[in-house]
């Protein structure tokens, strides 16, 4: 048994003596944590001790609970997968992106009709309540098991504008880059990545760990003037991905001199 004898709570010391034998090796990343009763015993305290000090290291990120199997150690390894965020195009003009051929949808994709929020609105700079069509999608990498959330949003206007794409707002994003080019749109795009803690409906469709964050990927097309013609959105555990940019140096203007 290993006596407990630091400051705090009772089990945040238990929980600061489990977090000490994880951070230096002893339960093992990916291994099963011992059972309330071993732990009981480790200790010398009671179930609930543990079971809270158990619960004080979920909310840290370092246990995950799996039902029906017991708590384990998280992972500190890499994730499990890496997703090139690159467009190109081939010889016949059509657009591609890198390993878009994996991701298989779970389920139907959903159209809709729907309005700018503060957030999107200032990415399509528009105000809020502007009119959009919406296209959900919920994708898994079947060689993973990583699922994500794809969300594409086109202003009314945009659509209308754009022969085929009010009819088809659901298409894949590289489709819908063709339909923006035949119309004569000249094509860039810029994107953003923040993190942040998942809301309800996040955690469950994403089937996500305690304590795990979600990356949210904010990519918009903008046409040669620089305004903003459609938004995609990816949501995906940041424990299941990272994401991976191909960075070139962009030529600069050259100074003038003076004679």
């Amino acid at each position: 048994m290993s006596e407990i004898q630091r400051p705090g709570a009772l089990y945040q010391q238990v929980a600061a003596a489990i977090r000490e034998a994880i951070l230096t090796g002893e339960f093992a990343p990916d291994a099963l944590l011992p059972s309330e009763a071993q732990l009981m015993t480790r200790y010398g305290v009671s179930r609930p001790t543990v079971r809270n000090a158990v619960a004080a290291l979920r909310a840290e990120g370092l246990i995950d609970v799996r039902h029906g199997k017991g708590s384990f150690v998280r992972s500190s390894g890499r994730p499990y997968l890496t997703i090139e965020r690159r467009i190109s195009r081939t010889t016949g003009g059509a657009f591609v992106m890198p390993g878009a051929d994996v991701w298989q949808e779970v389920e139907e994709p959903t159209t809709y009709r729907t309005h700018t929020t503060k957030d999107t609105g200032r990415s399509l700079q528009l105000g809020e309540e502007e009119a959009l069509f919406g296209c959900d999608r919920l994708l898994i990498d079947p060689g993973t098991g990583t699922r994500a959330m794809h969300r594409t949003l086109i202003p009314f206007e945009v659509a209308e504008a754009v022969p085929g794409l009010a009819e088809q707002p659901c298409e894949h994003p590289t489709a819908l880059y063709g339909l923006l080019t035949e119309a004569g749109h000249k094509l860039s795009w810029t994107e953003t990545v923040r993190a942040h803690m998942p809301l309800p409906d996040e955690r469950t469709t994403l089937r996500l760990p305690d304590a795990t964050p979600v990356l949210h990927v904010s990519r918009v097309a903008h046409g040669a003037d620089g305004r903003p013609l459609v938004l995609e959105e990816l949501r995906i555990g940041a424990d299941r991905a990272e994401l991976a940019y191909r960075i070139t140096a962009d030529k600069q203007p050259a100074r003038r001199t003076r004679t």
